[in-house]
This record gives structure tokens, C-alpha cells and sequence, in this order.
């Protein structure tokens, strides 16, 4: 018998070296490459080599580009992050902490679904009876719900193509492996290997295949970065597993907006989306407090009011701590600069901590004047007066640039009974909203002395 020769196959982009590098010769990432055998062709795999149909050349002015038909999972939080439904024929990603809530939600979902539609669970790390147990503890409908437990791909395939179920569940794709590769289930050929034939299938067939998949220490999805290619739509579950609240936000979407955010409760009874989440990250204090500014947020078509909460202290070793909860870390050290710069307000002696209240994570750049008024109102020990929020991005030179969708911002920060708003200028709207004053500003200086009224 040959011997089986060996390959290393990169973790994060999916490239091979013939031996062990430190560093991948393809995306440079260090200690990536894992040994794994290398494989042969098999005939037996042409089966599923081209599953696609062939497609003739068109102009692209001729091609029927209408909307496209949705599935609704009968989650409004879950619809809302994919767009408006499931896709026939689209392969969506989950990805999350182990315990977060992936399979509970998935399974609520198909249990909706499979009172009008065709669905199918397939499970690779539970049997039939815990799946079982499981929708009977959150009191789901599974009269009509088909389970298999099974983790062969030839197998699952083969039930997929027998059943034609609208949308089929994998959990997860990090346990499914293939007879025709030697390697191990989870590993990068495998993975790489499973995705494919389930992607080829299910546009293919027009099933919409939701995958589960594992993730690393640092939070991404576990498996060669190619898998997130291959699929239409990539989600994660964000939060405190032992906190009873769930982000899911969409990092990719072929077919709806990226960065919408589904928010959920965990609740007895499993998830429940939330309908009012401004209210899960805005704390409620008896009276105003020094430290704490409102930010009107945007995620994807959704505006949110976050708190954000700062804390200066008078450091005590020679390198001040500049900490950041939920904010990037470098814009905060930028934004310091500024108000130094511009404000002539120095922390080159304070400790700085900022949080946004939630747990919820902010990459927008409006959040910078809530950031900077925070971290005043904690070194004046002076709060804020009630009823009012912010939005802005601060630039270099010390001014107030616009956010988007400020109408949107300005609405919802007035359906909240908020009374007062500091905005960029430009946001200024053309007709005034009702019981909402708004205060246009231009530089970091003006806003300082319309926050306190100076």
C-alpha cells in the first residue's frame, strides 16, 4: 500500500505547503498551518462535481431582476437580519460562543416554519431524543418537524435531494464529514469539503441550507476563511452567555443590508426577539449622573439610544490605563488628543475608562461626541441634564462632522421622550420635531457649552 502523503493546510485562508511553516506563505498568518493527508480524486465524487446547471452567456440588461421571494422564519428580530426572510436556495452562516442560543433559535425557527413548509433539522452533535427534549422544554410544535441525526454528508445529501425540504438546518458544519477524504471531522478539508457540496445542493435545488458553525478563542468562525466566501450570508450571535440578552448581527449579505441587528431575551421559553431594545441599553438612574452621555446609534436601518458610561480617575502609575468596553480602543486615544488640542482639557494624568452600556459593541464614528462629553461630565464630576442625547463624528481638526440617517436618529430619540438633541449642523432638520429641540454645532469647544448651557 502507497503511503499516504502529508500537506499543511492553512486554518484562516485554506492555502497548503508540501511542509510546516511558521508563518502561511498565502495571508502570512502565523502558526496556521495544520497537517492533515493529502487526498485523492475519487470518481465516486463526480457525482456531486457539477451540480449547478449549465448557464448560457446573457446581457446583463435582459436578465429578470426582480424581488426576490422570502421565506419568513416567524421571527420578526431573526427576519429582520437576514433581510426580510430566508432566500430559497441561499446558505446563511451562524456563528457564536458555545451555549449562546444557535440551535434554540434555529429550531424555534423551523418549528414556525414547518407548519406551512417542508423543513428539515439535521444534527451532528445531538440525538434525536435531546433535540426532542429540548423543543418540548420550549414548547415547540414538532408534530410536523423531521429530525435526522446523522454527521456522513453522502447521507445528508442524499436525504436532502430525497425530501426537497424549503429550508434545512445543519448543526454544525464542524462535525459533518465526507467518505471520500480521510481527515478528521472539524478539519479544514472537511469543512472546506461539506460547505461545497451543501452550497452546490442547495443552489441546486433551491433549499435554503442555515449552517451552524463553531468559533475560535478570539470569536470568528472556527475553519479556513474560505467558508465565509462560500456562503450568501454570515451572522453572529453576540453577548454574555450569562446575561439574558442575544445581538445577532449580519457581517454579510448577499441579499440585505450588513450590520442589521436582531435583539433578543433569553428567556424559559427560549428566545424572544425584543421590540423596544433602546430600552435594554439605557440604564435608568434615579437622578442624573456624572459620567453617563446618550448616544443615538444606527444599526443597519435601525436606530438605537445606547448609554455610554465614563469614568476618569486620577492615575497612579507613570502610563494612564485607557480601557474600552464596546468602543474601539484607538479611536478613544485619538479623541483625548482632541479634546486636549481643541478644548484645552488635558487627561495626560487620568485614567480613562468608557463602557457602553448592554454590552452592545459600536464601530461608528457618530459615537465621538457622546465619547468625549462622557469622559467631561466624569472629570467635572458635573452630569449632564436630563433628557438630552447626541450624535456626531469628531474629526482631527476639532470639528463636528454629519451622520448618516440623522432624520432617523432625530425621530427615534423623540418617540423616547427626549427633549433636547446636540447634532453636527448639517443633521439639522428643515422642519421642526414636535416636543425636540436640536442644537447644531460645529466645533468640540460649542459643544461643550451647549451641553452644560455655558
Amino acid at each position: 500500500m502507497a503511503r499516504a502523503k502529508s500537506q499543511y493546510v492553512c486554518s484562516e485562508c485554506g492555502g497548503s505547503s508540501p511542509k510546516w511553516l511558521g508563518r502561511c506563505p498565502h495571508c502570512e498568518a502565523w502558526n496556521t498551518l495544520l497537517e492533515t493527508v493529502e487526498q485523492d480524486r475519487p470518481e465516486a465524487r463526480n457525482r456531486f462535481a457539477s451540480l449547478a446547471p449549465m448557464q448560457s452567456v446573457q446581457v446583463l440588461g435582459d436578465v429578470d431582476a426582480g424581488d426576490l421571494a422570502r421565506v419568513p422564519t416567524g421571527i420578526a428580530e431573526f427576519d429582520r437580519v437576514l433581510g426580510g426572510g430566508l432566500v430559497d436556495g441561499s446558505v446563511v452562516l451562524i456563528g457564536g460562543d458555545p451555549g449562546i442560543g444557535k440551535s434554540t433559535l434555529l429550531l424555534q425557527a423551523l418549528g414556525q416554519l414547518s407548519a406551512q413548509h417542508e423543513v428539515l433539522y439535521v444534527s451532528g452533535e445531538e440525538s434525536a431524543a435531546q433535540i426532542a427534549l429540548r423543543a418540548r422544554r420550549l414548547e415547540i410544535d414538532a408534530a410536523k418537524l423531521p429530525v435526522l441525526a446523522e454527521i456522513s454528508l453522502e447521507r445528508i445529501l442524499a436525504t436532502i435531494e430525497a425530501r426537497r425540504p424549503r429550508v434545512a438546518v445543519i448543526d454544525s458544519i464542524q462535525t459533518l464529514y465526507s467518505e471520500q477524504l480521510q481527515s478528521a471531522p472539524g478539519s479544514v478539508a472537511q469543512v472546506r469539503e461539506c460547505a461545497a457540496q451543501l452550497t452546490r445542493l442547495s443552489k441546486q435545488l433551491g433549499v435554503a441550507v442555515v449552517m451552524i458553525g463553531h468559533v475560535t478563542k478570539e470569536g470568528t468562525l472556527a475553519g479556513p476563511r474560505v467558508l465565509e466566501h462560500i456562503v450568501d450570508a454570515v451572522l453572529y450571535f453576540e453577548g454574555d452567555a450569562h446575561s439574558s440578552f442575544r445581538l445577532v448581527r449580519a457581517f454579510k449579505n448577499r441579499f440585505g443590508a450588513v450590520n442589521e441587528l436582531g435583539v433578543f431575551a433569553m428567556t424559559e421559553g427560549g428566545l424572544r426577539g425584543v421590540a423596544n431594545p433602546s430600552a435594554l441599553f439605557l440604564s435608568r438612574h434615579a437622578q442624573p449622573v456624572a459620567g453617563t452621555c446618550v448616544l443615538v446609534t444606527q444599526e443597519g436601518s435601525r436606530p438605537l439610544l445606547v448609554e455610554i458610561q465614563a469614568l476618569v480617575d486620577a492615575a497612579h502609575v507613570p502610563n494612564p490605563r485607557r480601557l474600552s468596553v464596546g468602543l474601539e480602543h484607538n479611536r478613544l486615544a485619538m479623541l483625548l488628543a482632541v479634546l486636549h488640542r481643541h478644548a484645552g482639557i488635558a487627561l495626560f494624568d487620568q485614567d480613562v475608562f468608557i463602557n457602553a452600556v448592554g454590552g452592545v459593541r459600536i464601530g461608528e464614528p457618530a459615537a465621538d461626541l457622546a465619547v468625549l462629553l462622557a469622559v467631561v461630565s466624569s472629570l467635572r464630576d458635573r452630569p449632564l441634564p436630563a433628557g438630552l442625547a447626541v450624535f456626531g463624528e469628531v474629526g482631527l481638526a476639532g470639528e463636528i462632522r454629519p451622520a448618516p440617517r440623522g432624520q432617523e436618529r432625530l425621530r427615534e430619540a423623540a418617540k423616547l421622550g427626549f427633549s433636547r438633541v446636540l447634532i453636527p449642523r448639517e443633521n439639522a432638520p428643515k422642519r421642526a420635531i414636535e416636543g425636540l429641540q436640536t442644537i447644531g454645532l460645529d466645533r468640540v469647544d460649542e459643544a461643550l457649552n451647549a451641553a452644560w448651557g455655558g
